[in-house]
């Protein structure tokens, strides 16, 4: 496939050595990759520019929506396509992103549609059914909004939005302790962004916000329908919201101690 000349990838790395090759190859059919590395310390930056890609260094500073804000900025072209370092373009995507670009767009920023893969298996219900069948703003005309959230960061705008029918593929967590690892940390960065807003929570809102999440994605939105993954991913993400508000608790309560 040719390349889309007026197009830009942006992806975020930070010691992405096993998935950032399959990554940046499908990414090929982009005129210019940027990748925005949070000082990596593996074979990253050498695997980045075996592909050909521009790499900026800049520290994440626990703030997504600024790591992808920067990478906008410096993007040369007026298309920009977000994409992770655990994701990959489809081919059925990518033809669909040239097709989309290569008429006169009729908006300004496009839901991707994400199929999540995980244990060999992917997960249509559950935490991951909205990312399936709404989407993700991940392609944005330059100037049409912005990146907002240090931790579940979205791209704002109130520009018009499409919606490609083409899946883009996630491949989250490739062992339950890289699961757990990325669980511990994102939890602690969501726990101190609700800190910082003021934000309380409770025992009750601890215990009971988990187990009704658990109920909700893998009872009511049919998590049990993906077999044993779909039990692990919706135990997990419960997990997850656990460690949330146990650290907010936490965080309030050294505040208070400290206050004494």
């Amino acid at each position: 496939m040719n390349k889309i000349r007026h197009l830009s990838a942006v992806v975020l790395t930070k010691n992405e050595q096993a998935s950032i090759g399959d990554c940046l190859q499908r990414l090929q059919f982009c005129n210019e990759i940027v990748v925005i590395d949070d000082n990596s310390q593996d074979k990253t930056i050498d695997m980045v520019r075996a592909h050909g890609a521009t790499v900026y260094r800049q520290a994440l500073n626990n703030d997504f929506s600024a790591q992808r804000q920067f990478g906008l900025e410096k993007a040369r072209n007026p298309w920009i396509l977000f994409i992770d370092a655990d994701e990959k373009v489809s081919p059925a995507l990518a033809l669909e992103i040239k097709q989309v670009l290569s008429q006169r767009p009729s908006n300004e920023a496009y839901l991707l549609r994400r199929r999540d893969i995980w244990w060999g298996t992917q997960l249509k219900h559950g935490e991951v059914a909205s990312a399936r069948s709404t989407g993700l703003i991940r392609l944005v005309k330059k100037g049409s909004g912005r990146w907002v959230g240090k931790v579940h960061e979205t791209y704002q705008t109130e520009k018009s939005v499409g919606r490609l029918k083409a899946f883009l593929d996630h491949y989250p967590h490739p062992s339950v302790a890289d699961f757990l690892k990325e669980i511990n940390y994102y939890s602690s960065l969501r726990a101190k962004e609700l800190f910082e807003r003021g934000e309380k929570t409770s025992i009750l809102e601890i215990v009971g916000y988990p187990l009704v999440k658990f109920i909700w994605n893998y009872l009511v939105k049919l998590g049990f329908l993906d077999g044993a993954a779909g039990f692990t991913y919706a135990f997990m993400m419960s997990f997850h919201s656990y460690l949330v508000r146990s650290k907010l608790y936490q965080y309030h309560n050294i505040d208070k101690s400290n206050q004494e």
